[in-house]
């Protein structure tokens, strides 16, 4: 694919998705990757298999029902871990998994849409005064080329993000470089069974919707394991494509119209929840035997090497970071 190509499917993403950031709206009705209403957003939450009474201590507007899995459920989050976000949106999981870890752990986000990372910022400070904890930080960056430092994160999650990016494979490359000996991805996201036919492909609205990008399955295990990782599981789930069809979400009824007589979505389209970790090399198997030479690469701050052009609104130092959120928010300059 050539970086024009690239350039266009980012640009669409951040289109669409700093859209939803701004009228806290979908993009489609219904609850999918476009996005929904609060009430749609909690119920596909619920139904994904999130606490409802943890729902109730996130920030009004964190969850815009964009989530396709429940990353939490699989990461086995523990106290003092720092964690990773890839596509944070406006902090659902972020939140979640800052709970989870506690005040001695760390929750970082990353998103390369300006509106979803003031959104998430302005979250932060509500978060923070409900819960008492300050241990959250959010990012401006492209998953291609995360603004975090070599091998210092514990765990990587993401949800419904990586079929958005138009290098995959790039994406899996950093979160390798990124994670600890040992460390581990939690990642849920949509995934084809076979390829989806051209007309529903082209469809503008299931790019942002997270379809059109969405790797074979086989592919998304090449990807991790070609990047480094060990044990991928990829685990394939139905439940989340019927919740879609059950409500009639005008994205997958799009995509319907455009499969052949007697296919179904499922058919097609499918939620997996995907593991991995990365092996413990030159410490005869133990990952906590030397932390000499770790935590180099971009550090912390928004990321200065963007794919693309850094538009005026990006940031390059770390002074924008989690204690400067509420001056971002506003559109003050912090540097």
């Amino acid at each position: 694919m050539n970086v024009s190509i690239e350039e266009q499917i980012r640009s669409k993403v951040r289109e669409g998705y700093g859209a939803i950031a701004s009228t806290e709206q979908g993009c489609c009705s219904g609850a999918s990757c476009c996005g929904s209403s609060p009430e749609v957003a909690r119920d596909l939450a619920v139904k994904l298999g999130y606490d409802p009474a943890i729902l109730e201590t996130l920030p009004e507007g964190t969850n815009l029902g964009l989530s396709c899995g429940n990353p939490q459920a699989i990461a086995e989050l523990e106290a003092g871990e720092t964690v990773l976000d890839l596509g944070s949106g406006a902090g659902f999981d972020v939140f979640l998994a800052a709970q989870a870890v506690g005040p001695s752990g760390r929750a970082i986000g990353v998103d390369m849409t300006s509106q979803m990372l003031s959104k998430a910022r302005r979250n932060a400070v509500s978060f923070s005064q409900r819960t008492g904890l300050d241990n959250v930080e959010f990012r401006l960056g492209e998953i291609e080329h995360l603004p975090v430092a070599d091998s210092s994160v514990d765990v990587v999650l993401s949800n419904c993000v990586i079929n958005l990016s138009p290098d995959k494979s790039q994406v899996w490359r950093d979160v390798a470089r990124v994670l600890k000996p040992g460390g581990r991805v939690a990642i849920s996201d949509l995934a084809l069974l076979r390829p989806l036919p051209s007309e529903a492909k082209e469809l503008a609205e299931a790019l942002v919707g997270c379809v059109a990008g969405a790797s074979l399955v086989d592919d998304i295990r090449r990807d991790a394991e070609a990047a480094g990782l060990t044990d991928v599981s990829i685990k394939i789930k139905h439940e989340y494509v019927a919740v879609m069809e059950n409500t009639g979400d005008s994205l997958y009824r799009d995509i319907l119209v455009h499969l052949p007589d007697g296919h179904k979505l499922s058919d097609y389209i499918v939620s997996t929840d995907i593991s991995g970790h990365m092996p413990c090399v030159g410490c005869d198997g133990d990952c906590d035997c030397d932390d000499e030479g770790l935590g180099h690469g971009p550090g912390g701050g928004d990321d200065v090497r963007l794919a693309s052009e850094a538009p005026a609104w990006h940031q390059s130092s770390s002074c924008c970071g989690a204690s400067e959120m509420g001056d971002v928010a506003a559109g003050k300059k912090c540097c």
